[in-house]
């Protein structure tokens, strides 16, 4: 084979993909590497070339456009028919289910045959030519219309004649026609070969298909072959004739992800996931149900209904299937896709006679569904064809359905939902038991539905004050649930709604106060206005008779707004609320305040309450529960004993939860992640979070998150970075007065100082949040005694050091994590007489190690100590111990700093330049490199060199080490040290990153 440069190259065996630089690997393994972002650009301009061979035996070879994907088998199939090789003659038959994608594949193989020489002759059934006889049979050889004449029997060109005039062709006998039509074929194929291509024969006419099953089974003696598709299940004439079949399934798990990733690379993760799940590998589905969405919901600012809305095209190819069904089936098919949790047992009770499982069979022969009997249960396939069921049914149809599935239900939450659908007008019975069933819900992970349900149940609501109480309610879990730009909207409805009654002083008030309160600080940071609303909902509560489960709502939201606020009298509020009611959340909720005042016990007695309380919360505990544990255990440096109920909360909250739980749950995470050294896992964590709050509206986490981000990007030596990430956090919570995350925002900004050395900075940045003279007892407050102390000593301030490593002795808070911290800063800041010993009892403290950034700082620092008191052995111990911490955390300025002062104490060649490189670069990652060095965005780069965002951020996540670098603002002087070199630069792997071509 010739190469092409920058082309692929598909070998007529084995499906392989030779690169311009002679590197091969499978089409599987491409797939692989897409999906760790390494891609080839097969949207119309990457070749196939394949070897064929004549009909006179010589090798033709083609270079064919391809834009398939995961499509290894049929296409090696095809090659193989094309090419007079196929071990099953010289016909084949694709069948699969609407949407695979078995048009694409007639697509594919008519363009490597013409390119091959072939002629190609295509026809395709269609529901509305199917009386018409000879129908297909005419579009198939209408091409051929002039060479009717070259046949030497009269008789057949007579006939075939009469074909191409189809007002003479009813009357032709099918034997005639098929005679005449295979020698055509045979004078045609004389000339150059021929390939025959018909898709979907199950409509084809009656006439049509048995002359082509005439045909078909007599190539063998002709240079002709047959290529033809049909449906899943469908029946015709044409099955007599038994043509070898081959089977198109769904797109795998990974091709699907790629396909979709490849032209919707912006959706919301859980978007994409649901997606994924309707489509369950359907090309069509991939790309047609994505531009059936809103832009907002394609962002997760909007919720995806409970049936997806289909494009026209998806919509009648799953039609066709669905309406040919008896009227039985379609009916159990409804039942079906309206309870997809029921039993088969239960569709048949809710028919009530008018249809039994059995009835079912006409669509599990048609693909649509599979079932198992031994579990009583069936499944559609793909699950998207629900939508079309409900799209295809009547209204009437469907309340009828509703109807019957609600007097089978046997629980409630299930029987309140389909008689509300159910219902045509006003019901208070409905909407209370509506309410009810989804409140609870609500609590289990189901805020998006008991939003939902919530608002169904207003609609419902025959009372004027009903109505606003259920709108008002469901703006309160919106609020959780997101997005939290329906709040608003949600409570204008509610006034609306009871324009004539004030809510002030009911049970409604404290509701609207907690729904308003947690949207202001949420969306607007407002915690001022969030906690005045938050003490006239307390007011109301106290003289309304307000329910537990509302007074754990505002009493849950004044603990954030004491959080983030970070002011003593608002947790004074707090503190008196809690001794006013006796709330559920009473043990969470005064554990996490006692861990963040200490007023009423010691730090020792809040964790063993603790510790009782994470013992004693049960599996399907709700989230309101664990929160306030969570933050608790953070504050004293306990979460990593309990992060995987954060974790099970986050995934059972991710998907049609509370979104503001899953982002709260993203911070604790990262905060423990980053303090257990695992500051990749961190910045994951908080990438997660930045895509979920910015597309629902959460602008207080959004700005938590972006400290997180800063944090790492300031220790791992990216001080440009974490200065424009905490200026823009600075300037949105400033005037707000949103103390804990601006504190957040100055310890990254210490941090960067630090790194920096501009000890000064540094010292202002702490100092602002803790007095040097009192060690802060909050968070970050804490966790900043070194970074004060040795910002203090560096700047001379040693007496303030020393006052402020000693507050923070006899501090009362006291984790291993701060006693470490601790100890540290003490022998930072004391006389040499002293500093050795307490460095060593610092660094000998139990579980000192699982503090990693902290436990290297003070090795670095001893290491500088001992250098300087010239006991350079020891020295060198404690700096390679620094620099091997320092490594892994890929803290770059603290591995400098490390090795320059191992260097000086007579190690050679530690140094090391952070901008050698330590492998080479692919071509393509060093285009991704250059542009993104000239500051471009990841999606502009995508669009420049037609890939997904995701990969091109998942080739700079790569190619940062290789560069010695830790952010984009290093590439262009890291970028500079490279001398290109065609021999020294890594093969360029490739991989489809265009989805399948699908069609019926």
């Amino acid at each position: 084979m010739g190469e092409t440069k920058g082309r692929l190259r598909l070998a007529s065996g084995p499906a392989t993909i030779r690169l311009a630089r002679g590197v091969r690997f499978s089409w599987s393994r491409a797939l692989r590497l897409q999906k760790q972002g390494i891609t080839a650009d097969l949207a119309g301009r990457s070749s196939m070339s394949s070897q064929q061979e004549s009909s006179t035996g010589h090798l033709v070879r083609s270079r064919v456009a391809v834009n398939l994907l995961g499509r290894t088998g049929e296409l090696d199939l095809i090659e193989a028919l094309l090419a007079g090789r196929s071990p099953t003659g010289p016909c084949l038959l694709l069948r699969g289910e609407p949407g695979v994608g078995k048009t694409a594949l007639l697509d594919a193989a008519a363009a490597r045959a013409e390119a091959a020489g072939l002629r190609v002759l295509r026809a395709s059934g269609a529901q509305s030519e199917a009386e018409v006889s000879f129908s297909a049979l005419h579009q198939l050889l209408y091409p051929l219309r002039e060479r009717g004449d070259r046949l030497a029997a009269g008789d057949q060109r007579e006939v075939v004649s009469q074909v191409f005039d189809l007002a003479q062709a009813g009357s032709l006998d099918a034997l005639v026609v098929s005679t005449a039509v295979l020698a055509l074929l045979g004078e045609v194929g004389a000339e150059r070969r021929v390939l025959l291509v018909v898709d979907d024969v199950q409509w084809l006419d009656r006439a049509s298909a048995k002359v082509l099953g005439f045909v078909a089974r007599r190539l063998a003696d002709i240079p002709v072959v047959l290529l033809a598709t049909a449906r899943t299940g469908a029946a015709s004439v044409f099955d007599a004739v038994r043509l070898p079949e081959q089977d198109v399934a769904p797109l795998d798990e990974e091709a699907a992800a790629t396909l979709l990733d490849t032209r919707q690379p912006d959706l919301a993760p859980s978007v994409r996931r649901r997606l994924l799940e309707e489509a369950a590998g359907n090309p069509l589905a991939l790309r047609e149900v994505p531009v059936a969405l809103t832009d907002r919901q394609r962002r997760g600012q909007d919720s995806l209904a409970a049936f997806l809305p289909l494009s026209g095209r998806l919509e009648a190819a799953f039609a066709s299937a669905i309406e040919h069904l008896p009227a039985p089936t379609r009916h159990l098919l409804l039942l079906a896709t309206l309870q997809p949790d029921a039993s088969l047992a239960a569709i048949r009770t809710a028919a009530q006679g008018n249809a039994d499982v059995d009835d079912l069979d006409p669509a599990r022969k048609a693909g649509m569904i599979v079932s198992d009997p031994a579990a009583s249960r069936m499944s559609f396939r793909p699950p998207l064809i629900r939508s079309a069921i409900v799209q295809l049914s009547s209204p009437a149809e469907r309340r009828g359905a509703h109807h019957t599935l609600a007097e089978v239900a046997n629980e409630p939450r299930s029987r309140a939902w389909h008689l509300a659908e159910a219902a045509t007008g006003p019901d208070e019975t409905v909407a209370c038991a509506l309410e009810q069933a989804f409140l609870a819900e609500f609590r289990r992970g189901g805020a998006s539905a008991a939003v939902t349900a919530l608002v169904r149940a207003a609609e419902l609501s025959p009372q004027s004050a009903d109505r606003s109480r259920r709108l008002i309610e469901a703006a309160y879990l919106a609020s959780s649930a997101g997005p939290l730009d329906q709040v608003p909207q949600l409570l204008a409805d509610a006034r609306k709604a009871d324009d004539a009654r004030s809510v002030s002083g009911t049970r409604s008030g404290s509701v609207f106060a907690a729904a308003t309160a947690v949207y202001l600080l949420n969306a607007e940071g407002d915690v001022d206005g969030a906690y005045r609303l938050l003490t006239r909902g307390l007011d109301d509560a106290d003289t309304a008779g307000t329910t537990s489960k509302w007074i754990d709502d505002l009493l849950s939201a004044l603990l954030f707004v004491c959080m983030y606020a970070a002011r003593p009298e608002f947790w004074d509020l707090l503190r008196d609320a809690l001794a006013r009611f006796d709330p559920h959340l009473a043990t969470p909720l005064r554990l996490c305040y006692e861990a963040f005042t200490h007023r009423d016990r010691t730090p020792a007695t809040v964790c063993e309450g603790l510790a009782r309380a994470f013992a004693a919360l049960s599996t399907d505990v709700a989230s309101q529960w664990l929160i306030p544990l969570a933050f608790a255990a953070v504050r004293l440096d306990a979460l990593s004993d309990y992060r995987h109920l954060v974790r099970r909360m986050i995934e059972q909250e991710r998907d049609g939860g509370a979104v503001a739980l899953v982002l709260t749950g993203l911070v604790l995470l990262n905060l423990d992640s980053y303090h257990h050294g695992q500051w990749d896992e961190a910045e994951a964590l908080t990438r997660e979070g930045l895509d979920l709050a910015a597309a629902y509206g959460y602008h207080l986490l959004k700005a938590d998150l972006r400290t997180k981000s800063a944090l790492v990007a300031a220790a791992r030596g990216d001080a440009d970075l974490a200065r424009a990430l905490t200026d823009e956090v600075m300037t949105w919570t400033t005037p707000r007065g949103i103390g804990l995350t601006q504190a957040f925002a100055r310890r990254a900004r210490a941090i960067a100082a630090l790194g920096q050395r501009d000890y000064e900075e540094a010292y202002a940045q702490t100092s602002w949040i803790s007095q040097p003279s009192i060690t802060g007892t909050g968070i970050p407050a804490r966790w900043m005694v070194l970074d004060l102390v040795e910002a203090a000593v560096r700047t001379g301030r040693v007496e303030e050091a020393r006052v402020h490593a000693a507050a923070a002795q006899q501090a009362g808070v006291r984790s291993s994590h701060t006693a470490l911290i601790a100890a540290g800063a003490a022998a930072l800041a004391a006389n040499d007489d002293q500093a050795g010993m307490l460095f060593e009892a610092a660094l000998s403290r139990p579980d000192a190690e699982r503090w990693p950034w902290e436990h290297a700082r003070i090795h670095l620092a001893y290491g500088q100590w001992l250098r300087r008191t010239r006991d350079t052995t020891r020295a060198r111990l404690h700096l390679r111990a620094a620099i091997e911490t320092f490594d892994r955390l890929r803290a770059q300025p603290w591995t400098q700093r490390a090795r320059n002062e191992l260097r000086a104490t007579g190690v050679a060649g530690t140094a090391t330049r952070p901008e050698t490189r330590t492998a080479a670069l692919t071509v393509q990652e060093r285009q991704i490199a250059e542009l993104a060095a000239t500051g471009l965005t990841n999606k502009q780069i995508g669009e420049r060199l037609f890939l997904s965002h995701r990969t091109v951020g998942a080739h700079l996540h790569r190619l940062y080490p290789k560069l010695g670098i830790t952010s984009r603002a290093a590439l262009r002087d890291a970028l500079d040290t490279i001398t290109p070199d065609k021999n020294d630069q890594a093969p360029q792997p490739a991989s489809p990153i265009e989805g399948s071509h699908a069609q019926q």
